[in-house]
């Protein structure tokens, strides 16, 4: 059996910080909402939230300080002591990771409202918690409907826009790691989850010059290609489309660089190095990069180079079980720095 389970109202458009009481009306979530938002986030949308949703529901609200299992463990406990039908987080990916996990092992739904584009867990069912052991991501739930408000969006730092093209541009070389575990492994492959993911990266290089100028419009491509990507995932029932190993690659960084740039960043550079080993046009992804104006070396993401050939010869370790261009055995560390030096990224 293959379970899909998808978003079942995506809105996309401006102002709509009181569209959640006619999403949660059509789609008959109940009476008790809980509004999940970071100490910034609440300020930026989340009050604005609460206080629309006050009007016609029974409403409490929790701040959210990072992506972590204290942190969801408050958000289960709220939701029990509260008895809420339903959650809707207002803020970047560790407000929505959170909630994702928190509504999935309560056993209701959640409404995901993103304040920035940095990244595809705005409508995946993966959520990215900090100490989960060895496991980078868990599997949870999609949320039930995603409110994009690109005014909102675009109130964040432009660095976090770039950030999401280079999240989607992997999935180029996560598809490839996908369609490699399937020939080497015999993993199951969709067809259409990967040409749907492939067509997000090739959205974006298409549409790079109109994602630079950081506008409405840009936030429109970048957040239609996002959930596109989550969605793909769905449909899969796993982040195979989305995630390889580029994606180990930055978990790396994660675990051993003193401070770690954001993961969409990470993942750009280390999908340029993963499209040389794969033997695929490295050069159009870094200039895609550049042309959005994120990172395409070391020295841009602020990490020392060391961190950059570590990350490298250590990524296949962090999810064994996955398979990726890098093998059983990783690469070593003459293969990591001579990959490295080619693509420039140090």
């Amino acid at each position: 059996m293959h379970l899909m389970q998808l978003p079942r109202e995506v809105l996309l458009g401006e102002n709509l910080k009181g569209e959640a009481v006619n999403v949660a009306k059509r789609l008959g979530l109940g009476e008790r909402a809980l509004v999940l938002y970071g100490p910034k986030t609440k300020e930026i949308a989340g009050k604005d939230i609460e206080k629309s949703l006050r009007e016609s529901f029974d409403v409490s609200a929790l701040v959210i300080r990072e992506a972590s299992m204290e942190e969801v463990e408050r958000s289960l406990a709220k939701i029990r002591d509260d008895n809420s039908d339903w959650l809707i987080a207002v803020g970047g990916g560790s407000i929505i990771d959170v909630a994702k996990l928190a509504s999935f092992k309560a056993g209701v739904p959640f409404i995901s409202f993103p304040t920035t584009a940095s990244h595809d867990g705005i409508a995946s069912a993966n959520a990215s918690i900090k100490d989960l052991g060895t496991k980078t991501s868990v599997k949870a739930v999609p949320p039930v409907a995603v409110i994009a408000d690109v005014r909102v969006i675009k109130t964040a730092p432009y660095r976090y826009l770039a950030a999401g093209v280079g999240d989607m541009i992997s999935n180029l070389t996560a598809v490839k790691d996908w369609q490699l575990a399937h020939r080497i492994k015999g993993e199951y492959y969709s067809e259409y989850a990967a040409s749907l993911s492939l067509m997000s990266a090739k959205m974006v290089i298409k549409n790079a010059d109109i994602i630079r100028l950081g506008n409405e419009e840009s936030v429109r491509k970048v957040v239609k290609g996002l959930i596109s990507c989550g969605v793909a995932m769905s449909i899969a029932g796993s982040s195979r489309p989305a995630s390889g190993a580029e994606h180990l690659f930055s978990h790396a960084l994660d675990a051993i660089a003193p401070k770690p740039a954001l993961h969409g960043e990470q993942v750009g550079v280390g999908t340029i190095i993963m499209a040389y080993l794969h033997g695929l046009k490295w050069e159009r992804i870094r200039e895609t990069l550049k042309k959005v104006g994120a990172p395409t070396n070391a020295y841009e993401l602020g990490i020392d180079p060391e961190y950059i050939i570590e990350a490298l010869t250590i990524a296949h370790t962090i999810r064994p079980e996955r398979y990726t261009i890098l093998g059983k055995d990783g690469l070593t560390r003459e293969a990591a720095e001579k990959a490295a030096k080619i693509t420039g990224v140090i």
